[in-house]
């Protein structure tokens, strides 16, 4: 059986904290900011933990990358 490949979309966007942690960064900071408050643009530059099912998928789809 070949060996299992890690997934590169998810290991760019994805990163393991040393505790398993998944960090991941929020989406809608790209376009369309002059609507969006500053406090909310602020909010959005924080990186956000996954939820634990997301977290299954994701762990397996990344499971090749070092730490």
């Amino acid at each position: 059986m070949p060996k299992m490949k890690t997934h590169r979309g998810a290991a760019k966007r994805f990163k393991i904290k040393k505790s398993g942690f998944i960090k991941r960064t929020k989406a809608g900071k790209r376009h369309i900011l002059n609507k969006k408050s500053s406090k909310r643009k602020r909010n959005l530059r924080k990186a956000t933990g996954l939820a634990p099912g997301d977290a299954k998928v994701v762990m397996k789809m990344i499971k090749m990358v070092k730490r």
